[in-house]
């Protein structure tokens, strides 16, 4: 159990899909795929566990996938990105992006300017109940 190896198959759909989603907008797999390996842990020491392991990590990324596919169709996590990043889209944004900017004159310009930026929502539990809902 050292670094990122946790020998634990997938198992929750949920979580999966914010990854899943970007995968599925970028066109999916161009090589490789996901990589499943069989490792005993904790009391499961039955090869009937690995079995299953598998099965249901399987079914876990398939559940998610589907469930990513639908959000893309549906493209209201992708509108709420959009609104969400929308200041990007302004002239400053697009300099800062297009790297025509730096942090040095952006200090200078925080401070000559004097921004009150005002709390908005990131909707994050709008975003999570998308998910959510689609995760059947």
């Amino acid at each position: 159990r050292n670094g990122w190896d946790t020998d634990q198959f997938p198992n929750n759909a949920q979580n999966l899909v914010p990854a899943f989603v970007a995968l599925v907008e970028a066109g999916g797999f161009t090589h490789g795929g996901f990589n499943f390996d069989a490792k005993l842990r904790r009391q499961s020491v039955d090869p009937a566990d690995l079995y299953l392991a598998h099965i249901g990590g399987i079914d876990t990324l398939a559940r998610a996938l589907l469930a990513a596919v639908e959000v893309v169709k549906q493209r209201k996590l992708a509108q709420l990105k959009k609104t969400r990043y929308q200041g990007w889209d302004g002239e400053l944004g697009q300099r800062i992006e297009q790297g025509k900017i730096d942090l040095a004159a952006l200090a200078d310009l925080a401070g000559t300017s004097n921004p009150q930026p005002a709390p908005r929502s990131g909707h994050q539990e709008l975003a999570e109940s998308l998910i959510a809902r689609e995760c059947k």
